[in-house]
């Protein structure tokens, strides 16, 4: 009943009346927000599993595969306007197995036949339709496909029909075609990387890379659309640390700036969208996704660190509140999307008529906010695809903050004081609007993301309230998404936890707990990030060609086992496990793990050298290996004043190849000790806090006043 309610909701929401549905189909027993969406259309859709394909065997019919995910618009346009009409429905019944999946519940499947509609078409994106043998091997591929043919692109209603004969009367050559499909992709398995070394100039080139691309104007790489791909600029920014490139750091600044003044950002309830449609960063694909907003923390924190310019940090804690806020479980999981769409209209939640402001701002207020977010009478809002304006307005800024404080002849304090009244009065009108729909799973590895960037946000900014929320995560992964054999669940919904997790899953939680030892010492975060590290060398290293696999050695067996390594819209599992691998080598003293490290390299070096730009956090992390790097050891109790005033002094730095051990006076210290025994003969000098620093294995003298430390840290600020 629980399942039926949602999906009555989700009818109500689109605008539907409210009635029982007419159709129910296999999907209504699924726990995924984007298949319950599906769960009442006239398509007999089956989740992935070997129940559909022995179905399709039996009654020997192509399988019609459709990928897509909840907050996916023109996968909702590609619902209604051909999953929902009869006559397709009744062509996908009659001549196909039709499967269902949710692309982020099941990244192993998605991976393999995005991998194909690539290759195949030389391009790819969601909804995904891909037409497969009961054998699960592909012949056909393409994205959103139109009812009705148009353009030159053929309709549902005529593919379908034609799909349906070839395998009926050329099946022998539609097979061969799909052995010949699966042909070429297992060649993409096979890695040759004789004797490749990785090139020492990657971080250069990759450099000038992005360099060639940057929209000096606006921010961001290349025209449009434009992705805020956050891990790219936390390459620019250790590129800036690691070369004093002052070149790199206003790719950064300018980045964020822009973005954070752009439609692409929730000016009313904070967080950004998924991407800007526009080159100026003006119009959103209004989605918001977990990962971006991790992501974004980081890259805000990690730059307000590096400049101490108070914008950055303003902008971190905005998407902080709005995750806190809006995206959080109550028993602590972040939960993974809000939908672009509300009432079946894209962005509808968060465009604002001038009537609108008229009616609910006083005329200050509304002077006030015209001016600041670029309102406009007749609207700013374009409809996307008649390119008519359509009375609505988008927020966002021309100008700085005190530029427009100069215009409205108020100063930035009061200026600042007016916006807040503004944001406050509108977001509590827009929280009457029918809301996006929320993606309320919680997958572990975007969980993972989200725990880091909070604890490094709190490291950053002394808040314990990020690091509270990021260790109340951590504890509900672990209660509901850690099986009793110590294996990691990649999917939890509705008290449901599923599906075997992914190299992604380890990885990022991994990242998530070396971070929260950072926040807080605990040396229980250190000792559970080194046994999750030994799962997933168990279940992931590949003993021949090194380097980690997406999917675990014992999962289930498609066409590609998969070894990911360029950067997608987050850093790929294997750029984190690289990553990894040097960090937990430096906080454990243990080199096996370094020399895992150096395998990985040299397994991915003829691919990373190819195209080092693409492989941004592979590279930062090589050169994290090659680089001189910090090895700080304090002795001392965390909740004394002495040891607080060196780890606020240490936190004051942008050291991104610094790591940090804290060996305190208390029962803990027995615990620490005990896991790494090489830490017993650091000891507090003069009972007073005492900090060792070490560059690259060697160690300075000791010192217990902050002074002294801030003096060997600031030698370490340029290498």
């Amino acid at each position: 009943m629980e399942c039926i309610a949602l999906v009555l909701l989700l009818y109500h929401e689109k605008g539907t009346t409210l009635t029982e549905p007419q159709f129910t189909n296999a999907l209504i027993h699924e726990k995924s927000p984007y298949l319950l969406q599906h769960a009442h259309n006239p398509v007999n859709w089956l989740p992935w599993g070997e129940t559909a394909f022995n179905k399709a065997k039996q009654q020997n019919k192509p399988v019609f595969l459709s990928i897509g995910y909840s907050t996916c618009h023109w996968c909702h346009v590609m619902e209604h306007e051909s999953f929902l009409d009869t006559k397709v429905a009744d062509l996908l019944n009659t001549y196909f197995i039709p499967i269902k999946v949710d692309r982020e519940e099941r990244p192993d499947v998605d991976d393999v036949y995005m991998t194909v509609c690539q290759m195949i078409t030389g391009s790819g994106g969601w909804p995904l339709s891909i037409f497969l043998t009961p054998d699960k091997k592909p012949f056909f591929a393409a994205t959103y496909i139109p009812k009705i043919s148009r353009f030159g692109r053929k309709g549902m209603l005529d593919l379908l029909p034609e799909v349906a004969l070839l395998w009926k009367d050329k099946n022998d050559s539609v097979l061969q075609s799909a052995k010949n499909i699966t042909a070429e992709l297992s060649k993409l398995e096979i890695i040759k990387n004789d004797l490749v070394l990785p090139f020492p100039g990657n971080p250069d080139i990759a450099f000038q890379a992005f360099s060639e691309r940057f929209d000096r104007e606006r921010g961001g790489f290349g025209n449009a659309p434009k992705f805020p791909s956050p891990h790219n600029l936390l390459f620019l920014l250790r590129y800036v640390y690691y070369h004093e490139n002052p070149g790199a750091l206003n790719m950064v600044t300018k980045t964020l700036t822009e973005m954070g003044k752009g439609g692409i950002y929730d000016h009313i309830g904070y967080g950004f969208h998924s991407y800007s449609t526009d080159r100026d960063w003006r119009v959103p694909h209004f989605e918001k996704m977990l990962y971006d907003q991790a992501m974004l923390i980081m890259a805000y924190s990690e730059t307000y660190q590096a400049t101490r310019n108070l914008e950055f940090k303003t902008k971190a804690e905005q998407v902080c509140e709005y995750v806190l806020r809006d995206m959080t479980a109550p028993e602590g999981g972040f939960y993974s999307a809000e939908d672009a769409d509300s009432d079946g209209v894209e962005g509808k939640f968060y465009i604002w008529s001038f009537k609108e402001l008229l009616q609910n701002l006083t005329p200050k207020d509304l002077n006030i906010a015209v001016k600041f977010f670029n309102i406009d009478q007749k609207g700013n809002y374009h409809d996307e695809a008649t390119r008519e304006l359509t009375g609505n307005n988008i927020f966002y800024q021309k100008k700085s903050l005190s530029k427009t404080a100069q215009e409205l002849s108020l100063s930035e304090k009061e200026l600042n004081e007016r916006l807040k009244i503004i944001r406050e009065t509108l977001f509590k009108i827009r929280q009457n609007r029918v809301h996006p729909l929320k993606d309320d799973k919680i997958l572990t590895d975007w969980n993972g993301m989200m725990i880091a960037a909070l604890a490094k946000a709190g490291i950053i900014f002394g808040n314990k309230e990020y690091i509270y929320a990021a260790e109340k995560a951590a504890a509900f992964i672990f209660k509901n998404l850690e099986q009793s054999n110590g294996r990691l669940l990649h999917r939890y919904r509705l008290g449901d936890a599923a599906i075997p997790a992914f190299l992604d899953d380890y990885a990022f939680i991994i990242w998530g707990m070396i971070e929260l030892y950072s926040a807080t010492f605990n040396p229980d975060y250190l000792i559970k990030a080194k046994k999750l590290l030994n799962s997933t060398l168990d279940l992931f290293w590949d003993d021949k060609q090194h380097g980690f696999n997406n999917s675990a050695n014992d999962n289930e067996k498609l066409l590609l086992s998969g070894r990911d390594v360029y950067d997608g819209a987050t850093p790929s599992g294997n750029s984190v496990m690289f990553m990894n691998l040097l960090t937990l080598s430096k906080l454990t003293g243990d080199t096996k793990l370094e020399e895992l490290a150096d395998q990985q390299e040299m397994a991915f070096a003829a691919q990373v050298n190819r195209h080092p730009s693409a492989h941004g956090w592979f590279v930062s992390a090589s050169e994290y290996a090659t680089t001189s790097s910090i090895e700080i050891i304090v002795c001392g109790d965390p909740d004394a004043q002495d040891t607080r005033n060196m780890l606020n002094t240490i936190q004051k730095y942008y050291l991104p190849n610094k790591v940090v051990i804290v060996i305190p006076s208390s029962s803990k210290d027995k615990q620490l000790i005990s896991f790494l025994p090489w830490l017993k003969d650091y000891k507090m000098i003069e009972n007073k806090a005492t900090v060792y620093v070490c560059r690259n294995r060697e160690c300075q003298l000791p010192v217990n006043e902050t002074e002294s430390l801030r003096k060997q840290l600031e030698a370490f600020r340029a290498l």
